[in-house]
């Protein structure tokens, strides 16, 4: 029986270099006068590429130490501290490698020398379901201002509608305990976090624009948070009705009924 060969990933910035591997040793060195060296992997595609200034094996003793793949690419964004958006890199680590043990990651892998084999779509850097979190991220704009419509044209009949949903969401912990824990057992915990702050960041926007009032605001926020955990983790939330159940309160079915589902 053959065994699925280990795909390593690797995320750049959208220009293609690497970032460091400690912002905060980068920080210091810049205001130092030091410059931080770094890798632009698309110039290497098809081409083995060796460290310019490797640090200690394993230890982020410089701005720039090693480089850092994962074998789970819902985790890549893990340490990527310059946010979305993200180019996505297949590489293979040649030589020595390693990690900081199994009890921190064992999908982590660094090494001093690595192939670039292709890049990869960046959707993948949020997990399987990446393609319809993206899609579904573009598509909040418009859903708020929606939401925000629907708010104002019949506020106390939506303002119940929210509050029976939002009570169910307190109750079973769909967001705060179930979705966490699913990325978390799927290696997708990265991916939920960096599409959760995309998340803030697109509503605050879009719900300024709209001139919404902060409880509104409150409330289109967290529906939109659970919107994309629910696009995010809908393979993961499939066993059973109940668990069918919180997909469908996360990804809001029925709050925009002529009644109030939720009621």
């Amino acid at each position: 029986m053959s065994t699925r060969p280990t795909i390593h990933y690797l995320a750049t910035r959208p220009d293609g270099t690497v970032p460091p591997t400690s912002v905060h040793l980068a920080e210091y060195a810049r205001a130092h006068g030091s410059a931080v060296p770094t890798v632009n992997i698309a110039d290497h595609v098809g081409k083995v590429v060796d460290h310019p200034s490797p640090g200690q094996k394993w230890y982020t003793d410089k701005p720039f130490s090693y480089f850092w793949m994962y074998t789970r690419p819902g985790e890549v964004l893990d340490h990527l501290r310059d946010g979305w958006p993200v180019r996505l890199w297949i590489v293979e680590p040649l030589g020595e490698t390693g990690n900081w043990g199994a009890d921190f990651a064992p999908y982590w892998r660094m090494s001093h020398q690595l192939r670039v084999l292709e890049e990869a779509e960046p959707w993948r850097a949020f997990g399987h379901r990446g393609e319809q979190v993206l899609m579904a991220l573009a598509q909040l704009p418009t859903l708020t201002r929606q939401w925000a419509e629907a708010w104002a044209t019949h506020p106390e009949r939506t303002r119940r509608t929210y509050a029976a949903w939002n009570e169910r969401i307190t109750d079973t912990q769909a967001l705060d305990w179930w979705a966490r824990s699913r990325a978390r057992s799927s290696r997708r915990t990265a991916g939920l976090e960096a599409a959760d702050q995309l998340t803030r960041a697109t509503v605050a926007q879009a719900a300024g624009d709209a001139g919404v009032t902060p409880e509104a605001a409150d409330t289109i926020l967290l529906r939109a948070r659970c919107l994309i955990a629910g696009e995010l983790l809908h393979d993961r939330l499939r066993k059973g009705e109940y668990e069918k159940s919180l997909r469908d309160l996360l990804l809001g079915t029925g709050l925009d009924a002529p009644q109030p589902a939720f009621a």
